[in-house]
C-alpha cells in the first residue's frame, strides 16, 4: 500500500486484524472481543466494590457512607477518562476500517495526553476544595471526616486514572481488548490484596483504602501502557501528540456521549446520596451497596458492549452496514436474556447480596427492597445500552448523546428529586426503576430510525 497523507503502511498484524473484524462471523467475533472486556468491567467494578466490602467490616455505617460518597468523584474521574477514550477510541477504530493507521496513531497519543493534562486539573482543584466538594458529593457532618479522608488519596491518583481508561477503551477498539484486560486484571487483584492490609494490619482505615486503589491504578496505568507496544497495536508516540481544534473537535464527536452518560451518573449519585440522607446514614450506606451491586451487573452489559463496539466500528467504516445490523440484534437479544438471568437472581437473593457488604438490619431491610424494585426492569437496559454504544462508534452524536443521558440524566434525577417527596422513603427506592422503563421507551424508537437510515448512507 502507498503511503498517502492521514495513511501509513499496515503491518501483518494489522493486516489480519481488518480481514477478521470484518469477515468473521459476527455472533462469534462479538463474543470473543467482549471476553476479555466483560472482564475488564467486573474487575473495574470490583475496585470500588473491594473497597466498601473491606471498609464495611470496620462497623461503621458513616465510613461506609463515605465510600458512596466518593463514588461520586470516582464516576467523574471516570466520565473525562471515557469522554478522551471513547472519543479517540470510536475515531481510531473508523480509520482502522478504513486503512489509515497514521491518522490513528495521532489520535492515540493525543486522546491520552489530554486525559492525563485534564486529570491533573482534576487534582489541583479537588486538593485545594477539599471539604466543600465532600458536602457537594453528598456528605453529611457525620459522614465528612471519612469522606475527606478517602478523597484526599484517591485525588492524587486522577491523572493515571483517566489516561488508564484512555489506555483501555483505545486498546479494545482497536480489538485488542486482551491487552487491556491484562492492566486492568492486575491491578484489581493488586487492589484486593492491599485493602485489608492497609486498612487492618497498617490501621490505615479509609485511608487505607483510598491508598490501595491509586497504588494498583498507577500498576494498571504502566500495563496498560506497555500494551500498545505489542505487535498490531497502535503505538503511543508523544512526538505524534496535537493540540488541534480538528483533534478535539473528533474526540468531542465520540466522547461527548460517554461524558453525559459517566457525569450523569455522578450528578445522579450526589442527589441519590442527598436523598437517601433524609433518612440517615443507613439510607445512604443502603443505596450505596445496592448502587454497586447493581452497578457490577450493569459493568457486565458495559463489558458485552464494548465487544460489540470495535465490530461496529471496523465495519461501519468499511461501509458493510448489513454486518452492523447483525451484530447490533445479536447483542440486544443476547444482553436483554443476560440481564433478566441477573435480575431473577437479584430478586431471589437481594437481603444476601446486600449482607455481604453491610450486615446491619437496618441498612439490608432499606437496600433489599430498593435491589428487588430494580431488578423488575433491569432487563430493559440492553437495548439502551447496546444502542447508545452502536450510535456513539457510527459517530451520530445527537442520537448517542440522547441515549447517553436518558438513564441517569433525563430521568433518574427527576425522579430522585421527586418521588421521595410524595412517597417518602419508596420514592428513592423507585426511581431507578422508573428511570428504566423510561429510557426503554425512548430508546425504542430512535434506535429503529438509525438503523432503517443505513438504508440511505
Amino acid at each position: 500500500m502507498l503511503r498517502t497523507r492521514g495513511e501509513s503502511i499496515l503491518d501483518s498484524k494489522q493486516e489480519e486484524k481488518f480481514i477478521r473484524m470484518t469477515t468473521e462471523p459476527v455472533g462469534r467475533l462479538i463474543c470473543q472481543m467482549a471476553v476479555p472486556t466483560i472482564i475488564s468491567m467486573m474487575v473495574t467494578a470490583l475496585y470500588n466494590m473491594a473497597d466498601t466490602y473491606f471498609v464495611g467490616m470496620l462497623k461503621s455505617n458513616s465510613a461506609t457512607g463515605a465510600i458512596g460518597v466518593a463514588f461520586s468523584l470516582m464516576t467523574v474521574i471516570q466520565a473525562i477518562g471515557f469522554f478522551f477514550g471513547q472519543g479517540s477510541g470510536n475515531y481510531i477504530s473508523r480509520q482502522l476500517g478504513k486503512q489509515k493507521t497514521g491518522d490513528a496513531e495521532i489520535m492515540a497519543a493525543s486522546g491520552m495526553v489530554m486525559a492525563f493534562l485534564a486529570g491533573t486539573v482534576v487534582l489541583t482543584l479537588g486538593q485545594i476544595f477539599l471539604k466543600p466538594l465532600a458536602r457537594l458529593l453528598g456528605s453529611t457532618e457525620t459522614i465528612l471526616p471519612y469522606a475527606c479522608d478517602y478523597l484526599r488519596f484517591i485525588l492524587i491518583g486522577a491523572p493515571y486514572m483517566t489516561a488508564s481508561f484512555v489506555l483501555n477503551n483505545q486498546l479494545r477498539f482497536q480489538g485488542s481488548a486482551f491487552n487491556g484486560m491484562i492492566g486492568i486484571a492486575t491491578g484489581a487483584i493488586i487492589n484486593i490484596a492491599l485493602d485489608p492490609l492497609l486498612i487492618f494490619v497498617f490501621g490505615l482505615g479509609v485511608r487505607g483504602a483510598a491508598i490501595a486503589t491509586i497504588i494498583s491504578q498507577l500498576i494498571s496505568f504502566c500495563l496498560l501502557l506497555y500494551g500498545t507496544s505489542r505487535p498490531g497495536n497502535v503505538r503511543i508516540h508523544l512526538q505524534n501528540v496535537r493540540f488541534t481544534g480538528a483533534i478535539f473537535l473528533q474526540i468531542c464527536k465520540g466522547g461527548v456521549p460517554s461524558l453525559f452518560r459517566q457525569g450523569l451518573i455522578s450528578v445522579a449519585t450526589i442527589c441519590l446520596n442527598r436523598a437517601a440522607g433524609v433518612y440517615g446514614d443507613a439510607a445512604i450506606a443502603a443505596m450505596s451497596v445496592v448502587s454497586r451491586a447493581m452497578g457490577t451487573a450493569q459493568s457486565a452489559l458495559i463489558g458485552f458492549g464494548q465487544g460489540f463496539q470495535p465490530v461496529c466500528g471496523f465495519n461501519y467504516g468499511a461501509h458493510l452496514f448489513d454486518r452492523v445490523k447483525k451484530a447490533f440484534a445479536f447483542c440486544v437479544r443476547t444482553a436483554t436474556i443476560g440481564l433478566l438471568i441477573l435480575s431473577v437472581v437479584g430478586f431471589l437473593f437481594a437481603p444476601q447480596i446486600v449482607a455481604i457488604f453491610r450486615d446491619d438490619p437496618e441498612v439490608i431491610a432499606f437496600g433489599a427492597k430498593a435491589m428487588r424494585i430494580q431488578c423488575i426492569t433491569f432487563s430493559l437496559g440492553g437495548l439502551v445500552m447496546i444502542g447508545n454504544m452502536m450510535t456513539q462508534t457510527m459517530g451520530k452524536t445527537l442520537q448517542a448523546s440522547i441515549l447517553a443521558a436518558a438513564r441517569q440524566g433525563l430521568f433518574f434525577i427527576p425522579a430522585v428529586l421527586i418521588l421521595p417527596k410524595l412517597l417518602g422513603p419508596l420514592g428513592v427506592q423507585l426511581s431507578q426503576s422508573v428511570s428504566d422503563t423510561c429510557a426503554f421507551l425512548l430508546a425504542l424508537p430512535l434506535v429503529i430510525s438509525v438503523l432503517r437510515g443505513l438504508k440511505d448512507e
